[in-house]
């Protein structure tokens, strides 16, 4: 979608930290970190909500899952503990109407998180 920020960053027409990319996903530092490591990982096609998923978009959404694992033990929080977090419409906190995975580490995370 011409109008959607992370479809132009995955386009390379808005400039991001690379962290991770396949055929499938994209991944890029957070411009405004929550914590020391804060990556937002989107499908390279844009799929609104995850209320907008269809049958077959199950090896994209894992294949997201799969990158924050990935981020993680590269980034050397996959053992001290991370967080993944999807939101979802406007009462869930989503921003930007694509789906995508935060992957929050670095430090000990507060719980609860509202």
């Amino acid at each position: 979608m011409a109008d959607c920020i992370f479809c132009r960053i995955v386009a390379g027409e808005l400039p991001s930290t690379r962290v991770y990319e396949d055929d499938l996903v994209f991944a890029f530092e957070d411009i405004n970190p929550q914590a020391p490591v804060h990556v937002v990982i989107v499908p390279k096609r844009h799929i609104a909500t995850l209320n907008d998923l269809q049958p077959g978009d199950e090896t994209t959404t894992g294949r997201l899952i799969h990158a924050a694992a990935w981020i993680a033990r590269e980034r050397n929080i996959a053992e001290p503990g991370y967080r993944t977090i999807f939101n979802v419409n406007r009462d869930g906190g989503q921003v930007v109407y694509h789906i995508h995975l935060h992957l929050l580490g670095g430090r000990k995370l507060k719980t609860p998180l509202a």
